[in-house]
């Protein structure tokens, strides 16, 4: 792979915060954002992040930061992957050779690092809430700053968003929402007509005449009033297609080309000036990965990239030890939906990061793609269920939180047989705090009905596939990590497992290291550590968190001296109902030595998995310390004492 070579960036190089963008011609501006769409594709190309959100608003940054006084004005951008070139232009260019590396930059907006990142994100649909919240901040304390949220058209597809538009709506604040449209999914065809069209509907002369007509017509008789709004809407709806947001009370603006300087200033301008009451939304066209044509031919694989060679786009990937976990699942549910035609997959727009865009291949009308939509994914899959069909939600265990009621609600209240398979459960490395899957075990086990599975590597992953397809007696999950399983050979179709019941892979005597899910390899090799100081360690693969093994628990409890549990999970997941279950026995007043290793109290941010690991104490030298610690022995000098 070649090396990358900086670009020349002469007028970048005299950027060092937003506020050297506000005396800049448009001209300057347009080359200013060639220089910062080269810089972006770079530093990226060196470190790996997120690459095609980014450049698709490069324009759109360099508009918003010379129109608007930030940070005092304050920027909002949904989600976050796309904050790149934001970032380079507010004095953070010299630290992205350190962005979603260990103590380096957040690859989304993070509040503590910087005070132009108002908000911090991860997950979609919070920027139109937030803003709004800041904007009645601004009210109540007599001030005049303005408030902008910049928001995909796939983050629109969440509820959330139009419930904060409604409520903008009817408190008529000055809230600029600027909808970034990369997929051309709403937007008519832009150009110099649209350009215009937008520089009028926004400027003072035209708001102003049309406020004189709304006073007008309060004059006139009701039937009339209403009539005469609705053609002034609609009229401006057909040409512009925002009669939508007119109806949720915002005034609308556009389409306008968020890739021409000379479009953009203009109309953020007259915004920014308007004397209009009311909250406005600006409709711009973008195209995800512009200016970069690898990204641009295949926008999907270029949202988040490893690093790579600018030149041909070939990423640099290692030599994969064993197949993902997300592939496993996916080969796992379409050998179950070969056998059942009743299985139906769904995912809320990640059909690729689940792997159901390999099962929409082969079985298109069984699978469903619903949006950034996570409530309604699970509902729609209870309804389903209602029907006699078994849904698979394919969910982030960091995503399934922001449907956290319809599991309660619509799933578990109603016993209904909804199957959820939680990716990127535990540590996900560089994406950070926002998408660590760390609450699911507690946030699923508290749950009656609930039926609760882990997977200690890929075969056992496909068991608890074919365990769930055949489990129709109520709602049951399996979470399953990001990357790669350890290499073992898979069978055609997995094998239903015995619900409830776990298994152990060593005897011992004194020791019992219980595992559940993927900590289970650290836990053989603690296990040799430990038969090396004399130590006899049972290892026992719990395999489902909540219906607990009780006769295993009570069997580990019974003959060993120590029992450790250990889960990639906050703390009240599954080592909290171990002990739970000990308590009620009666096991813990009879002498018995418990740790329960599980992630520390605290959000971990971006940093490699294994150090995440590490840090929190669940490897395997840890494991073997909070066991010698337990029993009164001193483990080797400088190891780090374990988390219990």
């Amino acid at each position: 792979m070649s090396i990358s070579v900086a670009p020349q960036t002469p007028l970048l190089d005299r950027v060092a915060s937003s506020r050297d963008l506000r005396n800049l011609s448009v001209e300057q501006l347009k080359q200013l954002s060639d220089e910062l769409r080269a810089e972006t594709i770079h530093q990226v190309s060196r470190t790996g992040g997120h690459l095609g959100a980014g450049l698709g608003v490069v324009e759109l940054t360099v508009a918003l930061h010379h129109v608007f006084e930030t940070p005092k004005d304050r920027l909002i951008w949904d989600v976050g992957h796309q904050c790149y070139p934001h970032k380079i232009l507010t004095g953070r260019r010299d630290r992205m050779s350190t962005i979603r590396h260990e103590h380096g930059l957040s690859g989304f907006t993070l509040r503590t690092e910087s005070e132009y990142d108002p908000f911090g994100a991860g997950h979609s649909s919070t920027s139109i809430s937030a803003g709004l919240g800041m904007v009645v901040a601004r009210d109540l304390a007599g001030d005049d700053r303005h408030v902008i949220a910049v928001i995909g058209d796939g983050a629109m597809s969440a509820g959330m968003a139009y419930e904060a538009m409604n409520n903008a709506g009817s408190l008529r604040s000055r809230l600029i929402v600027i909808l970034n449209d990369n997929d051309m999914s709403i937007a008519p065809p832009v150009g110099a007509m649209s350009a215009y069209l937008s520089r009028l509907f926004s400027s003072n002369s035209y708001l102003s005449i049309r406020q004189a007509l709304k006073q007008i017509a309060k004059h006139l008789p009701k039937s009339i009033e209403n009539a005469a709004r609705r053609v002034e809407e609609y009229g401006r709806g057909m040409v512009t297609g925002g009669t939508l947001f007119e109806e949720l009370g915002f005034y609308y603006v556009g389409p306008i080309d968020g890739h021409r300087i000379d479009h953009l200033v203009p109309v953020l301008r007259n915004v920014r000036d308007s004397e209009a009451d009311g909250p406005f939304l600006i409709h711009a066209v973008t195209k995800k990965g512009k200016g970069y044509p690898p990204a641009e031919a295949s926008a999907d694989k270029y949202h988040g990239v490893t690093k790579f060679d600018v030149v041909s786009g070939t990423q640099s990937k290692a030599a994969a030890k064993g197949p993902s976990y997300t592939g496993v699942f996916a080969k796992a549910l379409m050998a179950e939906a070969a056998a059942d035609e009743k299985i139906i997959a769904i995912n809320a727009a990640m059909p690729n990061g689940t792997g159901l865009d390999k099962f929409a291949e082969k079985f298109p009308k069984r699978c469903f793609d619903v949006g950034i939509a996570e409530q309604h994914a699970v509902t729609f899959a209870a309804g389903l269920a209602t029907e006699g069909y078994k849904p698979f939600c394919a969910i982030y265990s960091t995503f399934l939180q922001r449907a956290y009621d319809q599991v309660v609600h619509d799933v578990a209240v109603q016993n209904l047989p909804v199957r959820f398979a939680l990716d990127r459960a535990g540590f996900v490395g560089a994406d950070g705090a926002t998408h660590q899957g760390s609450f699911d075990l507690a946030y699923l086990s508290c749950l009656p009905n609930m039926t609760i599975m882990a997977a200690a590597d890929e075969v056992e992953l496909m068991h608890m596939v074919a365990t769930a397809a055949a489990h129709d007696t109520g709602p049951i999950a399996v979470r399953y990590p990001r990357g790669e399983g350890v290499g073992l050979a898979l069978p055609d179709r997995g094998t239903p497992l015995e619900i409830g019941k776990g298994r152990i892979l060593r005897e011992g005597t004194k020791v019992a290291l219980l595992s559940l899910g993927t900590r289970l390899a650290d836990c053989l090799k603690a296990a040799d550590d430990l038969a090396a100081r004399g130590l006899s360690t049972t290892v026992a693969d719990a395999r489902f968190a909540k219906p607990l093994d009780a006769a295993l628990i009570e069997k580990l409890a019974r003959t060993h001296d120590v029992l450790v549990t250990v889960e990639e999970g906050s703390s009240g997941g599954f080592g909290a109902s171990v002990l739970q279950n000990l308590a009620a026995s009666g096991r813990l007043d009879q002498g018995l030595k418990i740790r329960t290793l599980c992630m520390p109290d605290r959000f971990f941010e971006h940093a490699k998995p294994e150090d995440q690991l590490q840090d929190a104490g669940l490897t395997a030298p840890s494991i073997v310390q909070a066991a010698l610690t337990a029993l009164g022995v001193v483990g080797i000098a400088g190891e780090k004492p374990a988390r219990a």
